[in-house]
């Protein structure tokens, strides 16, 4: 669980650089790769960027000991972070109802700590693999066509996009089961791997950049966990300690809605242009 939390340390620091340079990248044109591509460009991206990296090996090794609900729950768990960092370093307010769910999602990763049992000893089917593979080729695809959704429900899509991304790199990460060269190259997983986590990043990107970005993280957060915590109790092997279900689904029911509550600490601060512009046409 230690790793599990470094790792939402990582993320959620990663989240506010990565929101301002998002935000600073501009609308541009040429479409989400473009626009990765020029958030690629700024500085605070490449911190995040190096801030995912460390978060993504303390994920790999929090994957490998403990049930992809936990690590799940605890990744969410990485925009009480978010919110802690925002106040710090940007100055941004937290109210006391803010600080109460704050404490609702550290309450909700002690009850996971105390009733998860080991990680799930069953490594999955081939079939799961290529199933794993072909979500991570639709989100791509969805990624990249992403500029083109319009409406309300731009926001939700794209979170919801990024958040299974995510929850594809979970999965994967128990499904290689062999570092060796050759077996690396011929199992299905470690594409989706890569292709997922890709897709992901360029979901988030264009979430962070435009639309509704405190919609498009609570549907990242929803995203990252159900989904993924389904698969590791139904085809992993994922269990609790004897007689403590009824508290890890507690617990992961109180993270989650703790982090839902902080979803709007996924939005980008207004850059000092924006302020002026909304002022003027004010």
């Amino acid at each position: 669980m230690v790793c599990a939390l470094g790792a939402a340390v990582c993320f959620g620091t990663a989240t506010v650089l990565q929101a301002v340079a998002a935000r600073q990248a501009g609308p541009g044109g040429g479409g989400e790769a473009a626009l990765l591509l020029r958030a690629l460009r700024q500085w605070r991206y490449i911190a995040g960027l190096g801030l995912d990296g460390l978060g993504f090996l303390f994920q790999i090794v929090a994957l490998r000991s403990l049930p992809i609900y936990a690590v799940g729950a605890a990744l969410a768990a990485s925009l009480a972070v978010t919110a802690v960092v925002a106040a710090r370093l940007l100055d941004v307010r937290l109210r006391g109802v803010e600080w109460g769910a704050v404490g609702v999602v550290c309450a909700g990763l002690a009850m996971l700590g105390l009733a998860s049992g080991p990680e799930g000893g069953e490594r999955g089917s081939d079939t799961l693999r290529w199933v794993m593979l072909a979500v991570a080729v639709g989100l791509l695809l969805l990624g990249l066509a992403g500029g083109r959704l319009s409406g309300p429900a731009r926001g939700l899509v794209l979170g919801l996009g990024a958040g299974c991304g995510f929850g594809v790199v979970e999965v994967t990460v128990r499904l290689i089961d062999s570092l060796a060269p050759i077996d690396l190259l011929t199992n299905p997983a470690t594409y989706a791997l890569l292709i997922g986590g890709g897709a992901a990043f360029i979901l988030l990107t264009s979430a962070l950049q435009r639309g509704s970005v405190t919609t498009a993280t609570a549907g990242m957060v929803l995203g990252e966990t159900l989904g993924p915590a389904a698969i590791g109790v139904v085809w992993l092997g994922d269990r609790t300690r004897e007689g403590m279900a009824w508290l890890a689904i507690l617990g992961f029911a109180v993270a989650v809605a703790g982090a839902l509550a902080l979803a709007r600490f996924g939005e980008a601060p207004e850059t000092e242009t924006e302020t002026t512009e909304r002022t003027a046409e004010g």
